[in-house]
């Protein structure tokens, strides 16, 4: 990436790029620095010129050490060099290892996956992290270092996701995510402890390098994973006569700063150890109290016991003797507390401790765990309130807590502690307030109270990044209290499944989530909370993926388990979302529901529920105007009316947004698009009101962005259009790389003249639509036809054709969402005046094509070619587009501009340029100048600074 020098921001580029930082919208700048949004929107554009990234949130992420304005500082790459998230910190210093270290950063230019094999206890780790941190300069887009030991097979996804710091987007799964960031560049991914996770670690280290050509992926672990291509790096113990004994005397003076001992002992040490780094440390540990000749004596006793040679296995068995003679110096307290311990799979702090081992209060288990600290036996993280055991470690204290009798009573207590942290962190995380019907409204805290319980990771003020880190660090531990569970319905495992599903939507792990809220369905205890884990999930479903036959499916389980439970309200709710759901998100089906299916599910709800509840009305009243007739996506203008007003009676912004849209659609389909557009426009102001981390606001949030920028577009406002869409590429759901967001944000900055960044983010648009599998997605048609439009422009027919038959194939057929395209395919001929198939291509843009919301852009584009290409019906043309063309501002000032062309009035394309302006467009103002005599040098400057040839 290309950087440019310090002298070329500005002051006041250097305020806005701070405020990105803070995370604050384009408003919200303007309102503090007291200048106009579209003013913003041009520091915003200048800041990705100047530092060569793609986005705002690129941006945001360089702007967190951003120099106030008078200390103007340089354009930085968006993350430093070679930064590795999760590098464990260095607590002791690092011996020996320089041949093993060499090898490995040869491998990295020989193979692109590594792996450091070897048993237990050798060193694999911390070798690892040691060449990670060495190596990454060489890996300029940086990686992550992921310990995979508290990982269950399902999760090596959410674990690397979590180190990186990136989140599932809806049609963007969470691999593809993870894969999209490891993309950007050259980057290193470390993956720590992979030996009982083997085959889905290599399912995952395989798809990744398939589609990360810069990637590079370290692994560790005491089997090789077997993908081709992998290159394995043998980690022996520490050999005899110099690095053994460095290890063993740096670590016993730790222990003890005077420790002395004749070196002649301490190589017999640490070759009666097998030179095992992990087995020589704890040794070490007991210098202090036996002395280099009483720990040899004590270690002779112990390792005797072993007959047969010195081979892996040998030297694994050796290790594990030596973790026993450890254990069994321990006193009684310390043992009682080392072997409960075990059921921790990943790290666990004070609290969780004394919650789970029942090994006393908060003084004597810190004591306790202090002394296990000392003795290596178990480790402190660092900078942390934190402790772990090794994964050696662990297994032999698992094996002490079996043969005590324990494990089951300490798995309940460990299923007891994670239930209340899971449901106190979702808790925490939301206020919900109960409507009728067991539905919710729900709002973000602000903040959490000064004087609340600290949870795992959290500090004062409980913002998102501590809600991430509290869930992050217990989140193996969770998942895996929830899969030792018994099997069947309980209260306990159902209310831990539940708020983890709460707890994954809010952390953006959408798919998990869903499993979660299925899981507590099945373990609920009775059929009515199962009832609602599954409206839940279906929720949810709207924010993983255009999943609307999912989500429909869902709500008849739910509908099912309501009726088991004698609900009637329950299964009217149910029932009646999911004929709204059939109806207005029908593109998310894979077949059609028939009318008369749906008409008989909303007649059983209606004859289940009580009118009298007004959710249940609500939901009544929607379902009757969306399916009032056969036509999907058509609802009943007044019926809608009527539904809008039966939400509004419940005060839910849920309700109310979704009541809304069918509002909106049926205005879209009359043809009323401003009506369309104000109403969403009412539906973007209730999102602040939604808790974004209730999948219950799932669909609202996904649709409402999108159709916002949507009727902007086609009412021609096209700076709010941009605005909105940059809006919902920032949103925490919605943001990122996702498809979805970016064709939203593609289609604006086509019209606007925004060429260059429209281009930059065509690819990515286009790689997220085929990582997802490349569905058919009639939605995305218009931007995949507006990039087109823009090579057409500047004259790339190549390109042009490229982007145009694209357009055809997202869309499914040439008729489907064929608006836009028809329109650039008529922009362009106008521009570049080709007028052979005019006729045949004016007659087509006049046609009525379903999901219409562009008609307008097709028809004024259309009377333009009909006027530039001298057709005798250019007059008719210009007054049957004119009749419609108060929708739309585009559309207005195009044909403002032709009648211009056809009269030669002056006026009419003044007020054309006038128009251009207020639409924001760019490129169409420069064109138009073009035809006024005094004021074409300016257009033909206009225009080579957008890159376009002036037009034929």
């Amino acid at each position: 990436m290309t950087t440019t020098g310090p002298g070329e921001v500005s002051a006041r580029e250097a305020e806005v790029l701070e405020a990105l930082g803070a995370r604050l919208s384009n408003a919200e700048i303007a309102s503090r620095l007291h200048i106009s949004v579209r003013t913003v929107e041009s520091h915003v554009s200048s800041l990705l010129r100047k530092y060569g990234v793609a986005d705002r949130r690129a941006l945001a992420a360089l702007a967190g050490g951003a120099a106030p304005a008078e200390a103007v500082p340089p354009p930085r790459p968006a993350a430093p060099p070679g930064r590795m998230a999760g590098l464990p910190a260095a607590l002791t210093s690092f011996v020996g290892r320089e041949r093993e270290r060499a090898a490995v950063l040869a491998a990295f230019g020989e193979s692109r996956l590594v792996t450091l094999l070897g048993p237990g206890g050798v060193g694999k780790t911390r070798l690892a992290a040691v060449a990670a941190g060495e190596a990454a300069p060489s890996f300029p887009a940086g990686g992550a270092f992921v310990d995979l030991v508290p990982v269950g097979g399902g999760f090596v996804a959410q674990a690397v996701a979590a180190a990186l710091g990136v989140t599932e987007r809806p049609r963007q799964p969470l691999e593809d995510a993870v894969a999209e960031r490891l993309g950007r560049g050259r980057s290193l991914l470390v993956l720590d402890n992979c030996e009982h996770l083997l085959d889905a670690v290599a399912g995952f280290v395989e798809r990744t390098l398939s589609v990360c050509p810069g990637a590079r992926v370290l692994v560790t672990s005491r089997e090789r994973l077997g993908v081709p291509g992998e290159r394995v790096v043998p980690v022996a113990p520490l050999p005899p006569g110099s690095d053994a004994e460095r290890l063993f005397l740096d670590r016993a003076a730790a222990a003890d700063p005077g420790f002395t001992a004749d070196p002649a002992v301490v190589a017999e040490l640490c070759a009666r150890l097998d030179g095992m780094p992990l087995a020589i440390e704890l040794a070490a540990a007991r210098s202090a109290s036996l002395g280099a000749d009483g720990l040899l004596a004590t270690l002779d006793d112990v390792l005797r016991l072993l007959a047969g040679g010195r081979g892996a296995v040998e030297r694994h068995r050796s290790l594990r003797a030596v973790i026993g003679w450890s254990h069994d110096l321990l006193g009684e307290e310390e043992r009682t507390l080392f072997r409960r311990l075990a059921v921790f799979t990943g790290g666990f702090d004070l609290d969780a401790a004394v919650a789970v081992t029942r090994a006393g209060g908060r003084g004597p288990v810190a004591d306790v765990l202090g002394r296990l600290v000392d003795k290596s036996l178990v480790v402190r993280r660092g900078g942390e309130s934190r402790w772990r055991l090794l994964e050696t470690v662990r297994a032999f204290a698992a094996d002490r807590l079996a043969a005590a009798g324990e494990t089951d009573e300490t798995r309940r207590r460990h299923l007891e502690w994670a239930t209340a942290v899971a449901t106190a962190l979702a808790d925490r995380q939301t206020v919900t307030t109960a409507l009728p019907d067991r539905q919710a409204v729900t709002t973000a805290l602000p903040a959490r109270t000064a004087d609340a319980t600290a949870l795992p990771g959290q500090g004062p003020g409980g913002g998102r990044d501590d809600f991430d880190a509290g869930f992050d660090a217990v989140a193996d531990d969770l998942r895996a209290a929830l899969a030792g569970s018994p099997p069947g319905p309980g209260e306990t495992p159902h209310r831990l499944a539940r708020a983890l599903g709460r707890l994954c939507y809010a952390r953006r792990f959408l798919t998990e989530s869903l499993d979660h809220y299925r899981e507590a369905a099945e373990r609920a205890p009775h059929p009515g909370e199962a009832a609602r884990d599954l409206r839940s999930a279906a929720d949810g479903a709207h924010a993983v993926a255009p999943a609307g036959h999912h989500a429909f499916e869902l709500l008849l389980a739910s509908a099912g388990r309501a009726r088991a439970a004698g609900d009637g309200d329950g299964v009217a709710v149910a029932l009646a979302s999911a004929v709204v759901t059939a109806n207005r998100f029908s593109a998310g089906f894979s077949a059609d529901v028939p009318h008369e299916r749906l008409s008989a599910l909303l007649e059983e709800a209606a004859a289940a529920g009580d009118r009298g509840d007004p959710v249940v009305a609500a939901l009544l009243a929607a379902a009757a105007a969306w399916n009032a007739g056969r036509e999907k996506m058509a609802p009943d203008p007044g019926l809608a009316a009527s539904a809008a007003e039966a939400a509004r009676a419940t005060g839910d912004p849920v309700l109310v947004s979704g009541a809304l849209d069918a509002v909106s659609t049926a205005a879209a389909t009359a043809g009323r698009l401003r009506e369309a557009y104000r109403v969403t426009r009412e539906r973007l102001s209730l999102l602040a009101a939604m808790s974004r981390d209730d999948p219950r606001s799932a669909p609202e949030v996904t649709d409402t962005y999108n159709m916002a920028a949507t009727y902007a577009v086609a009412t021609g406002d096209l700076r709010t259009a941009l605005e909105t869409a940059r809006s919902a590429l920032e949103d925490d759901l919605l943001g990122g790389h996702s498809y979805l967001s970016e064709s939203s944000l593609v289609l604006p900055l086509a019209l606007t003249g925004e060429f260059d960044e429209a281009l930059r983010r065509a690819d990515g648009m286009w790689d997220g639509w085929e990582r997802a599998g490349g569905p058919v997605a009639g939605w995305m048609s218009p931007a995949v036809a507006a990039v087109a439009l823009v090579h057409g422009l500047r004259g790339d027919d190549h390109r042009y054709r490229f982007w145009r038959a694209r357009a055809t194939q997202v869309s499914g057929g040439p008729r489907n969402h064929a608006t836009f395209a028809a329109f650039a395919d008529a922009r362009v001929a106008v521009h570049t005046g080709r007028f052979g198939g005019a006729a045949g291509l004016v007659e087509l843009v006049f046609t009525d094509f379903p999901q219409g919301r562009y008609q307008t852009y097709a028809r004024a584009a259309g009377a333009e070619l009909a006027v530039a290409a001298g057709l005798p019906d250019a007059a008719e043309r210009l007054a049957s587009a004119s009749a419609v063309a108060g929708e739309n501002d585009w559309a207005a000032a195009c044909l403002a501009r032709a009648e211009g062309r056809r009269s030669g009035d002056g006026a009419a394309l003044a007020a054309s340029v006038a128009g251009w302006e207020r639409a924001g467009a760019r490129f169409e103002r420069a064109c138009t100048l073009l035809l006024l005599p005094d004021r074409a040098a300016e257009g033909r400057a206009e225009l080579a600074a957008l890159g376009c040839p002036a037009p034929a």
